[in-house]
């Protein structure tokens, strides 16, 4: 094997100041004495000023340091986020997540490479950070309806997001530029030397093998390895006023779906002679697809049909069977009706010189008028109930005259409650709800935007950050979201915290610290086979990418594996490719673009990514190299 020969690089006060300032990053990173976000920009204000001191001036260029919040990730990230929320808002996604669970039920074993598999195959052909980005809101819903923290869903996803973008030659940035710079390498060496480009899908065996790796490593291990912390999206309002008035009225409100068959004895009889019979709410009806929430007490029984029922689990039970019904184990129909982010139980007061005093719930009709199914009136220290315990004899609440002071409990979808708040005969108790408005309506447009910008990438030389903008200002002006609903999607914790971090990638290889410390991981290599170069020039390629883009991390060291290559004597091709394969294991700290994404709605810690992402780094490294061998 030949010796490579490489010209020595001196290290200078500046790589000194930027290893200082890499070294305090990542301390204050994994110990998180401040959150991560302030600590990014703090790295940013610190170069900022040190690159004021004498010697120091090529740490940072203080005219273009804010460059960072008008880079191609950052703007990116923006206009993916907003057309999420679009699809989103128009209720596609909610549909996603309900396709999700009827293929995978409630089980994080089946959910998690449903999920992680549809995002790993889209990120093959967007950009990765895009595809976690459009997911976010069906891993919302799912983390809902399941009762699932989204800790144990967002990194799997994630995860798989990064690995998706190596299954094809246009799936991750590095991949894109790898051909390019193979070109560029080429000018210096002989004809036998010299590389061919890769084919689209060249690497798709490497890539899938990578895949499936990750979403094993999660179906086996994700009950050691995923945080179970809460997060913000994983307890609604809902829930907890569920638990609330559970504990304060005595009125139980889990929802239950039950099939009626043809020929049963229900068939004509109305919901209110079934629910004063047996003592349940029957809050939904689904006729042959048709789906009518909170329906009249006078509508029939029709078969085959599903019912919505809310009421205690052995009373719906023992009604099932005594008129041999199904009681499903999880809702169906409704799934999307009674998901807690759109329907749930409030409390509403009656006030003074309301309307509505004396009048009774049948007189008012609150399900044909207002969309309410009503639980109870509380009144005093007593709550009436159509529902009979032991304590207290059910009551007909259709014939009970409301009194100033009533609190009525009610099931009822956040829309409707919404739309009540402005009715001054009711005083809403209820004050944290969800108030989104979900546009159906407006489905056709987010879906045609979402398709424009992804034909522009696919298609145009376009720059990505305009593809996706023109999708976002797209949904905007067609009104599927407003202005101040978009502004509200963006998650600026994360936009801060990468545009912050991009003025270090830029100095460490701007002052040279990336090609010194190249140098020496060289100089450590020199003598060693060709396998045990090749596993090294991974292991710099994934630690580079920890700390500057992907891109810079890329461009910097593809010269440098095509000269060691050649050198001792290996196919300077699969080095090449080795660094722009290793760009894509980055699962150690949250800089990456997909996991600085998912950290706040996943409510992780960099310990997490630390725990989760040491593995997945480690398996990582031995699947592409082993895979690379056999494949090439």
């Amino acid at each position: 094997m030949r010796r490579m020969t490489l010209d020595p690089i001196l290290l200078t006060p500046e790589m000194m100041v930027v290893l200082a300032i890499l070294g305090v990053t990542v301390t204050l990173f994994i110990t998180e004495v401040f959150r991560i976000d302030l600590t990014a920009i703090l790295t940013m204000v610190a170069l900022g000023l040190l690159s004021q001191v004498p010697g120091l001036g090529n740490l940072a260029d203080t005219s273009r340091l804010f460059d960072g919040f008008a880079s191609n990730a950052v703007i990116s990230i923006i206009a993916v986020m907003i057309i999420g929320a679009g699809l989103d808002k128009t209720g596609l996604m909610s549909k996603v997540a309900g396709y999700i669970l009827k293929l995978g039920g409630a089980k994080e074993t089946r959910i998690i490479p449903i999920i992680s598999g549809s995002v790993g195959i889209i990120s093959s052909f967007m950009q990765n950070v895009g595809a976690a980005a459009l997911f976010l809101p069906v891993v919302s819903r799912i983390s809902v309806r399941t009762e699932l923290p989204m800790s144990r869903l967002l990194m799997p996803m994630g995860f798989c997001a990064i690995l998706g973008g190596t299954i094809t030659m246009v799936g991750s940035s590095p991949l894109i530029l790898l051909n390019d710079l193979m070109g560029v390498a080429n000018a210096g060496l002989s004809e036998d030397q010299q590389m061919q480009p890769f084919g689209l899908f060249d690497v798709t065996p490497v890539g899938i093998c990578l895949m499936g790796t990750g979403i094993l490593y999660f179906m086996v291990f994700g009950r050691w390895v995923l945080p179970r912390q809460a997060s913000k999206g994983d307890s609604t309002s809902a829930q907890s006023m569920r638990a609330y008035v559970k504990a304060t009225y005595g009125l139980k409100v889990d929802i239950f779906e039950v099939h009626v068959p043809e020929g049963n004895i229900l068939i004509g009889h109305s919901l209110a002679d079934v629910m004063d019979a047996h003592h349940i709410y029957i809050i939904g009806t689904d006729y042959r697809g048709k789906r009518v929430v909170a329906p009249m007490a006078a509508t029939q029984i029709k078969a085959p049909c599903s019912l919505a029922i809310l009421g205690l689990r052995r009373v719906v039970s023992e009604f099932a069977q005594d008129y041999g019904l199904e009681v499903l184990p999880q809702l169906d129909s409704f799934s999307d009706d009674f998901v807690a982010t759109h329907a749930g139980v409030a409390e509403i007061v009656v006030p003074p010189g309301s309307s509505v005093i004396g009048k009774t719930p049948g007189q008012i009709r609150y399900r044909a008028t207002h969309g309410l199914s009503l639980l109870g009136i509380h009144r005093g220290a007593e709550t009436l109930s159509h529902v009979e315990t032991p304590e207290r004899a059910a009551t007909r609440l259709t014939n009970v005259p409301l009194l100033a002071g009533d609190t009525l409990v009610v099931h009822t979808k956040w829309e409707s409650l919404t739309r009540l708040s402005r009715d001054r005969d009711y005083v809403i108790v209820t004050s944290e709800y969800p108030r989104e408005e979900v546009r159906p309506q407006k489905v056709s447009w987010a879906l045609a935007f979402f398709a424009l910008a992804i034909a522009m990438i696919l298609l145009t030389d376009i720059r990505l950050s305009l593809c996706l903008l023109t999708g976002a200002a797209g949904m905007i002006v067609s009104r599927v979201l407003s202005v101040d609903e978009a502004y509200d999607a963006v998650g600026w914790n994360t936009v801060f915290l990468l545009a912050s971090l991009i003025p270090l990638g830029v100095a460490v290889q701007a002052t040279g610290t990336a090609a010194w410390i190249a140098a020496q991981v060289l100089i450590l290599l020199d003598g060693w086979p060709i396998w045990a170069l090749q596993v090294g020039v991974a292991v710099l390629a994934t630690v580079f990418t920890l700390v500057m883009s992907n891109v810079g991390a890329t461009v910097l060291l593809v010269p440098l594996a095509v000269s060691i290559a050649v050198a001792a004597g290996g196919n300077p091709a699969i080095f090449a490719l080795t660094v722009a394969i290793s760009t894509s294991n980055s699962f150690l700290i949250p800089t990456h673009q997909v996991n600085a994404l998912i950290m706040g709605p996943g409510g992780y810690r960099v310990v997490d990514f630390i725990r989760c992402g040491s593995i997945m780094t480690l398996l990582f490294l031995i699947v592409s190299m082993v895979m690379m061998n056999l494949v090439f």
